[in-house]
């Protein structure tokens, strides 16, 4: 048992890790990708839409899969099908009650055709278990152009729209009421979190996305219920995680996903421990 927690949790070595130019092309991505994973995390938690990036991984996982068989950029595929996935969840489920069912049907075909297309795949081993887990050693330079375009893009459309899309989130019935265009905003923001869970399938693995893009939300609306303070917290732990992650596992070799997500699991528990006392204390 101590020899397995040593190889886990061993630092020794990492610091020559750091001039390697991919270690240094994951790093960054994953503050790009902690960037925008933690700006969309709380209107993720407060529009309950946990299980939609859950179906919406499991497709860009479906499309990593196909430009595996396809021999293009897994990115690019990874993209296309999250984005696919955003549009038939954002405009076939627009109203609560049809939403789970809608990922659900969705999600079981995604996830089967996936299946099989890594089944007829012939290449390397790793390149499919990837996918799932996550390698910071698939971020090369064309990975972190498309990385950086979409971070772009969904950054910008956030900053216009985001004053209605927050009170849509929180109260949809008034925003509806006072003529926000609700039925516009919801596929398009089903749009945004595709193509941030499609960029986060090949450094986290479609296995993990949630760690990164609904954790961090609920993490932060523990602590707080400003929306700013949110967004900077979701910001915040996300970073932690995914550098800490990505720190953490290059000495031992091994997949990133169960380092981000132990590290994001942590930073929620703290925030409801605080959470608990602070209530503790109001009602002291």
């Amino acid at each position: 048992m101590n020899d397995i927690l040593g190889r886990l949790f061993t630092l020794d070595g990492t610091g020559q890790y750091l001039d390697l130019p991919f270690v240094q092309s994951a790093l960054l991505a994953a503050a790009l990708l902690g960037l925008v994973a933690g700006v969309l995390a709380p209107l993720i938690v407060a529009r309950g839409m946990a299980f939609a990036v859950h179906g919406t991984a499991e497709l860009a996982f479906t499309g990593g899969a196909a430009a595996l068989l396809l021999g293009i950029s897994v990115s690019i595929g990874a993209v296309a099908g999250a984005v696919t996935a955003g549009l038939v969840f954002g405009l076939l489920g627009l109203r609560q009650r049809e939403r789970d069912s809608v990922i659900g049907v969705v999600l079981a075909f995604g996830l089967g055709l996936g299946v099989l297309m890594i089944s007829l795949y012939d290449g390397r081993a790793a390149n499919k278990f990837g996918l799932l887990t996550g390698s910071i050693v698939s971020v090369d330079s064309t990975n972190l152009w498309v990385l950086g375009l979409v971070v772009a893009v969904v950054l910008l459309v956030l900053a216009i729209v985001y004053r209605p899309l927050l009170f849509a989130s929180t109260d949809p019935d008034v925003a509806v009421a006072r003529g926000v265009p609700v039925r516009l905003l919801s596929p398009m923001f089903a749009v945004l979190i595709a193509l941030t869970t499609a960029i986060a399938v090949p450094i986290v693995g479609a296995v993990i996305v949630l760690a990164v893009t609904v954790i961090p939300g609920a993490a932060a609306a523990r602590v707080t219920a400003n929306p700013l303070a949110a967004t900077l917290l979701a910001v915040a732990f996300a970073e932690v995680a995914l550098l800490g992650g990505t720190l953490l596992s290059l000495a031992p070799g091994l997949p990133i996903s169960g380092y981000v997500a132990t590290i994001a699991f942590l930073c929620y528990l703290a925030c409801r421990l605080v959470g608990r006392v602070r209530g503790q204390v109001r009602t002291g």
